[in-house]
């Protein structure tokens, strides 16, 4: 799963009036032609920049530069699309035997092995490594050994992988899984060299990686330099010099040192320059349809979110939001209405389908009422809204959706924000199981398939599963939809599931998302990719 937030230098924190003044250094100051430096908005990431223990997008950048997997999505269209893979070969969609190309190394010389992968996905299921992105192995036969949902281990390793030699190995799965090969890109699934174990803490702190960049240098609270790698073997070599991330915690701070000139790409800009953002940048500005989705999720370990006709409660909010008028006025339509649970750079052919949600996601604030006070009124007389407040963007449309439930619901304290500081203590919070009600809940797609709309936000005990939903008809349909071969037949059970997503309004979806970031005219070939992600290795330097 992937959150982002945009973030300001911390070097400039106690002098914003100065910020256009030069907190980012000056525009010539990364050189330019071949090796010159981006300079480009960052925050920092949750967690060390391990791939299983990464699930939000920030340090997905990161892992997303100096890794790379058996697969990669397309940085135009998102299809998977073999990267260190030479063939992933199944005849019955759960046994699959994967052969890597040979020729690649790791950036300290290490040759990338099929033992590479093996330990490192043994290494990320290990309940006692504690990795976020564990879930992801969980169909590989034997996870349960290496990661009970109770007790302790009782294996090292799962017994459905098994090294052939240094380029193949074999993958049995617990059930079939027709897709997949496709899920391959996401970073959890990226190799590791032998440093990863035999110095652990020396390599959270500078990983090692295979992919077009280096990471040559990260300190908190300021700035990670990744430089380009000329050894690095796959096809798309890095065409600039190195990007320097730059930590900010206020994405408008940052989008003014993108005018001033200090930075020269902002990957989010921020809700309050979006009437600007033309005037002031003109073609440099990017807004592009991106597989993102906003949306309300719920603590259900709270028991008064989580009664027997607590579904009322929720459909009730949602039709107390006007997503139209919210998405026109703060977002200036680059944000659209959300009619489902995925998004439509699915198509209808992958899953998306705008009338799913149906009146459920109409505005009415009669219905918004009858909802409510049939379901038996809001917990505790107010909704609480918890969100990151290192971001201007989230604090105008929450606010909104606050005024818009308010003003539904005829009473102008029934919705408040409860900002927290950053974005690290808001999801340590939530991951803390500590949100006093429903709370900011973006999700960026890992891999382009409706599955991963909903299996890891709302199957029982998924990796991001944050409010700790659970329903057994939905995990049924989800376990009958992976073990259908037949794509089409597969995308319509998904369906269903979220059908039942949709009755107990699991969760409230908002908008679909645009990309958008504006960048410098040292900058040239410039793009996000389906993921909102700037394609940085294409970035050229003028």
């Amino acid at each position: 799963m992937r959150r982002a937030t945009p973030a300001k230098w911390a070097a400039c924190a106690v002098v914003v009036a100065l910020a256009a003044t030069g907190c980012g250094g000056g525009s010539d100051s990364g050189g330019s032609g071949a090796d010159g430096i981006v300079k480009s908005s960052w925050t920092d990431p949750q967690n060390p920049l391990e791939p299983a223990n990464t699930n939000e997008v920030q340090g997905g950048k990161v892992l997303d530069m100096i890794f790379r997997g058996l697969k990669r999505y397309d940085p135009k269209t998102g299809a998977a699309t073999d990267m260190m893979a030479e063939k992933i070969e199944s005849t019955d969609s759960r046994n699959f035997t994967v052969t890597l190309k040979d020729g690649w190394t790791f950036s300290n010389g290490e040759k990338v092995t099929a033992k590479s992968y093996v330990d490192a996905w043994n290494y990320g299921a290990h309940i006692r490594n504690n990795q976020k992105n564990a879930y992801f192995f969980g169909y590989i036969e034997g996870y349960e050994q290496v990661h009970p949902e109770k007790g302790e281990a009782t294996a090292e390793t799962m017994s459905g992988l098994k090294v052939v030699d240094d380029l193949r190995f074999t993958v049995e799965l617990s059930q079939k899984f027709s897709t997949w090969p496709d899920t391959l890109g996401y970073a959890a699934f990226a190799p590791l060299p032998r440093a990863f174990f035999d110095d652990h803490d020396a390599w959270v702190s500078k990983p090692i990686g295979n992919g077009p960049y280096t990471l040559s240098s990260y300190k908190k609270g300021s700035m990670a330099e990744l430089r380009r790698w000329d050894g690095y073997k796959g096809p798309d070599k890095a065409k600039n010099g190195g990007i320097d991330l730059m930590v900010y915690t206020d994405n408008n701070t940052a989008y003014t040192d993108l005018i001033a000139g200090n930075i020269d790409l902002v990957d989010d800009v921020p809700a309050a320059q979006l009437k600007n953002v033309r005037a002031d940048l003109g073609d440099r500005y990017i807004n592009t349809p991106a597989g993102i989705l906003q949306t309300l999720a719920f603590p259900f370990y709270d028991k008064a979110w989580n009664t027997p006709d607590g579904a009322k409660v929720r459909t009730g909010l949602s039709r107390a939001i006007n997503r139209e008028q919210i998405t026109d006025t703060i977002f200036q339509k680059t944000r659209t209405p959300a009619k489902d649970w995925t998004s439509p750079v699915l198509g209808a052919e992958g899953g998306f389908d705008d009338t799913l949600c149906g009146e459920a996601c109409e505005y009415d604030p009669a219905a918004a009422k009858r909802l409510i006070q049939e379901g038996g009124g809001i917990p505790g007389g107010q909704v609480k809204i918890t969100y990151n407040a290192d971001t201007g963007s989230h604090k105008d449309w929450v606010d909104a959706v606050c005024n818009s439930v308010n003003n539904a619901l005829g009473n102008d304290r029934a919705c408040v924000g409860a900002p927290v500081g950053t974005f690290a203590d808001f999801r340590n919070q939530i991951g803390d199981r500590k949100m006093p009600g429903p709370f900011r809940a973006g999700w960026q797609m890992d891999y382009p398939l409706i599955q991963n709309f909903l299996q890891p936000l709302y199957y029982t005990n998924a990796s991001s599963n944050d409010g700790k939903w659970t329903n057994e008809k939905f995990d049924d349909l989800v376990d009958r939809a992976n073990a259908e071969s037949d794509q089409a037949k597969a995308v319509e059970t998904f369906k269903e599931a979220e059908k039942v997503v949709r009755d107990e309004m699991a969760a409230i979806p908002l908008w679909y998302q645009n990309g958008s970031a504006g960048y410098s005219e040292r900058l040239s070939h410039v793009a996000l990719n389906p993921f909102s992600v700037p394609v940085y290795e294409e970035i050229t330097v003028n």
